[in-house]
Parts: structure tokens; sequence; C-alpha cells
């Protein structure tokens, strides 16, 4: 279980050990980004060692760039790791419904697939992990929770980076607590239907990878799929399975371009039409000097 010492995620703990004692351990991550980040794992420590939970604190290091997303894949890998090494079965996150929403908005907005709009799963494999991560909470409601400590009167802490409104989220955030018309546990019921769909057309692209693909060396030779949406997911696979980080958008228009017997590149694959197939090699470098 990964506890951030935040109340949200010192709530799962609570829950958990009240429902399932005995049967699990904790883990909390010092990104180091912050000086109270310490202070704020020896709270989860605190909270574990006065219920007899066994509680590990993980020290990561965060590369430059997207510090957020830098942050994370950092989290989620230390925490595989620990998970593996301690035999666990799976890694739980306090993610809920009012995260939920929240993410599903920020997708919409961003103009996201059926794969995006699903939001977070309740059940994911992440890249790079040996267990799943699951999200017990996704029908709670952020109020919910709060009342679960409250009424343990538990100290808990709280990131200032909630509250900034230079993120797309917290924007989001204070949008839907103006908001009472729209029901978070709703949404999430929503981006559960678009997980279900996303995992069909996932089985479907799998059928069509093994149809229409066929591996040349270091590219790939396509047939193109009749439907457009395989035909997306087909076109992410293989520019990622050569290396490359496709944002959907950039392969809608690579898709539309293949159509129109024109070609393109993204993240260093390049694209083009050959007698009626798709053809996909590594991009040539590029001539210095």
């Amino acid at each position: 279980m990964a506890v951030s010492g935040g109340p949200d995620s010192m709530a799962m703990l609570l829950l958990a050990h009240a429902a399932i004692p005995g049967a699990f351990e904790v883990a909390t991550v010092d990104h180091g980004l912050r000086a109270q980040a310490a202070d704020e794992c020896a709270l989860v420590v605190a909270a574990c060692e006065a219920r007899g939970i066994a509680c590990a604190t993980l020290k990561v290091q965060v590369s430059g760039g997207n510090l957020q997303q830098q942050a994370r894949a950092a989290r989620y890998a230390a925490l595989g790791q620990w998970a593996a090494q301690r035999g666990l079965a799976a890694i739980a996150t306090a993610h809920h419904a009012d995260d939920q929403a929240e993410t599903l908005l920020m997708r919409l907005n961003r103009g996201s697939g059926v794969a995006g709009l699903a939001g977070v799963r309740e059940y994911v494999w992440m890249a790079g992990l040996d267990v799943p991560v699951i999200r017990p909470l996704l029908q709670f409601r952020r109020a919910e929770l709060a009342t679960v400590i409250e009424a343990a009167g538990i100290e808990v802490a709280h990131d200032p980076s909630n509250a900034a409104d230079r993120f797309d989220r917290v924007r989001i955030r204070k949008a839907l607590a103006d908001a009472d018309w729209i029901d978070p546990l709703a949404m999430a019921r929503s981006a559960a239907f678009l997980a279900e769909a996303d995992e069909a057309l996932e089985t479907i692209t799998n059928r069509a990878v093994r149809d229409y693909l066929t591996k040349t060396g270091d590219g790939a030779e396509l047939v193109p799929p009749p439907d457009r949406a395989i035909a997306l997911r087909v076109i992410e696979r293989i520019i990622t399975g050569m290396g490359g980080s496709p944002r959907g958008s950039d392969v809608a228009r690579l898709h539309d371009r293949l159509e129109r017997g024109e070609g393109g590149n993204i993240g260093g694959v390049l694209a083009t039409t050959e007698d009626g197939l798709w053809i996909f090699r590594p991009e040539p470098p590029r001539r210095t000097g």
C-alpha cells in the first residue's frame, strides 16, 4: 500500500487496518523535492508503528523536466521494486471518485480517446512493474475519506501543490467544487464503462496486429485496417515498439496523412505508403556539417 501522509492515503491506511489487519504492508516515498518530505514520511511511519503495520520509507531521485511526471515514474518504479522484494500481491493507491472526475475532465479537455477517458483504472498492470496497481477507493468521495481522518483524530500532511492554480488538476478541482450538479460517482462509473470498452478494443487490436502487420527487419509493413479506431491503436503499437512515445493526436494526424497517400514521422519513426501498404522504418539520422 502506497501512503504519502496526505488525508486520502492515510484514510486508506485506517480503512485497511480496520478491514484486513495484518494482511498488508505500507511504503511511503520521499521524492526529496520539498523540505517537508522527510517529516511527511515520518508521519506515515509513526501511524504504522502505532498500529503494528510494517512500513518502509523509499527514497528516490527525480531528474529534470516535467517534475510531476518524473516524480510519478520514480515513485511507481520504487514501489514496484519494494512490492516485488516483499512478495506482495499488489500496490494499492488512494485514488478516489473525485480524482477520477478530475482526470476525466482533464482528458476531455485535451481531446483524449477511449483509452485516456477510461481514467484511473481500478486494476492495471503498469509497464515495468511485476505486480498490478489497484485503486480500492474509486467508489469513495474525498469528503467521505475526510470524515475517516476526522473520526480517528490523526495528523495528516497537506501538499501545498494541491492548492497551486498553475496545475490543471487544481483548477479543475476548484471548478468541480462550485458545480454541485456534477456527480463524481456517476463520472467514475462512466470511466469504468469506458475502461471496459477500451479492453474490448484492445482485443480487436490484437487480432488486427496478427492479421495486418508484418515485421520487416527493423521496421514494419501494415495493411491498412478497415476501422480507424483500430488502425490508430496498431500505429501507436508500431511506433512504441520502435522506441517512440507517440501522443494520440500525433498518431491521428499521421493516420490521416497515410490515408491520403502521404507520409510523416513521429518520435524517430518514418511512415510512408507503398503499393497499398503503410511502411514504418526508423528515421534516417540527420546529416550534420
